[in-house]
């Protein structure tokens, strides 16, 4: 049994990852058409919009009359989304180290 433990335990981190997917990241409100992913300019002409951003990178936007837009081109999936989701709960930093003394330096570049 253990010849396939390699193929469980892959499994196990896919579906929390997926999981994990699901949680809110970042959500605002906001009557900008600059925002980096934004191809709807239409949308913030006259209203306000809110932005809601989850762990894959999807964003769900909804509309002043109850519509909902998704951006969904750059939405983490596969081996990528696993590695998020590794980052994200075993606290590691962007350099690949757990717990990292210097994660400020490694995130600002040293600025």
């Amino acid at each position: 049994m253990t010849e396939y433990s390699d193929m469980i335990e892959q499994k196990r981190k896919e579906l929390l990852a997926e999981e994990w997917a699901r949680g809110v990241r970042s959500s605002h409100i906001h009557k900008l058409s600059s925002m980096w992913y934004d191809n709807r300019p239409q949308d913030t002409k006259n209203h306000s919009v809110m932005d809601i951003m989850y762990n894959d990178l999807s964003i769900e936007r909804r509309l002043h009359n109850g519509a909902i837009v998704f951006f969904n081109e750059d939405k983490l999936t596969g081996e990528a989304l696993v590695d998020e989701w590794e980052k994200a709960t075993h606290n590691m930093c962007v350099c690949g180290t757990v717990n990292c003394r210097t994660e400020y330096s490694c995130t600002t570049h040293g600025f």
